[in-house]
């Protein structure tokens, strides 16, 4: 179940609870549903019913009471627990990483696309003359919202833009010329910032350390990969099993929600959306790969064959989305 689904389930609980006359309040048009923070358990938290509490005229408990019932029946709910003044702490099943495990290793760097935006046709305009960060922005836009299955109209220089026209020659341009950083890097350094940012062209961009962004994206990738032979030496490959306790919330929300990402970076034509949304993956991929291969003594087991699958549908996901921005996925690094 992915957040997007887990949200509608809220949703559904919400109409329910209205239905049976439990809670008497307009049913919200969104739920939000994200990792359990401090205190929190489960695998997503939800503030619904702290929303509800005062058009309802109850108290955050009390809603929080009868969602959890609601919820609990739900397919794909483990258990659903209730932490603080009333958030509910959602459990799922152990099949629904596993599906998602399975999707992503099926589907492959096509995971996220979609046919959302069939036959839109998005527009930006770039400057006449030649300026890197709009050019590249424009040049990773296409491959994103292609996935989409929109295409990329490219206005030059002046002229009157339309509602719908996203004007690139706009973006604080790049303080020096990013060539000398090399492909990968260059495109990195120009494609991360947030639009209203100036970037930055300079050597952390080439630095094989944690405080580089693109090399903990590129090294998470590559620690997959090596993952993946070290499991071949050790006599066991993949298998997207039944995945157990222990597995960070925050990887399985990543990857789930890489096709909603995706479908926003497209829509907002925003291709930094997607290269900090690779970061957030890298990070949570990172802290779960200790636990991949068995230690010592320890025999490989289903457990390890379900572990090594999810690093490498991270790892899909990661190259995946590297390759839309354009910069190369080394196996090695």
């Amino acid at each position: 179940m992915t957040p997007v689904e887990l949200s509608r389930t809220v949703l559904c609980a919400v109409r329910r609870a209205v239905d049976v006359g439990a809670l008497r309040v307009a049913v919200p048009a969104r739920a939000v549903v994200a990792p359990p923070g401090p205190g929190g358990s489960g695998d997503y938290a939800t503030n619904i019913a702290l929303q509800l509490a005062k058009p309802s005229g109850r108290t955050p408990r009390y809603v929080a009471e009868v969602l959890r019932e609601q919820l609990s029946a739900a397919p794909g709910v483990r258990g659903v627990e209730i932490t603080g003044p009333g958030f509910l702490n959602i459990s799922l099943d152990s099949a629904a990483p596993a599906a998602l495990v399975r999707e992503i290793l099926t589907l492959g760097p096509r995971y996220g696309h979609s046919a959302a935006l069939a036959g839109q046709v998005l527009s930006v305009r770039l400057p006449v003359a030649y300026e890197p960060r709009a050019e590249v922005v424009a040049d990773a836009l296409a491959a994103i919202v292609a996935t989409q299955g929109a295409r990329l109209r490219v206005h030059r220089g002046d002229g009157t833009n339309d509602a719908d026209t996203l004007d690139l020659r706009t973006l604080p341009p790049a303080p020096g010329d990013p060539a000398p950083l090399g492909p990968d890097a260059a495109r990195w350094a120009l494609l991360h910032p947030a639009p209203h940012d100036r970037p930055r062209i300079g050597v952390e961009h080439l630095a094989q350390r944690e405080s580089n962004p693109l090399f903990r994206v590129r090294y998470a990738y590559a620690r997959t990969r090596a993952l993946g032979r070290n499991a071949v030496d050790l006599g066991f490959t993949a298998y997207a099993g039944d995945v157990e306790v222990g597995v960070p919330a925050a990887l399985l929300a990543s990857l789930a929600d890489h096709p909603r990402l995706l479908l926003g970076a497209a829509t907002h034509r925003a291709p930094d959306r997607l290269a900090r949304h690779l970061v957030t993956l890298a990070d949570a991929t990172l802290a779960f790969l200790p636990t991949v291969l068995p230690l010592g003594d320890e025999k490989p087991s289903a457990a390890h064959r379900a572990r090594l699958a999810l690093v490498e549908a991270a790892g899909t996901v990661l190259a995946g989305g590297l390759s839309l921005l354009g910069i190369d996925a080394p196996e090695y690094l």
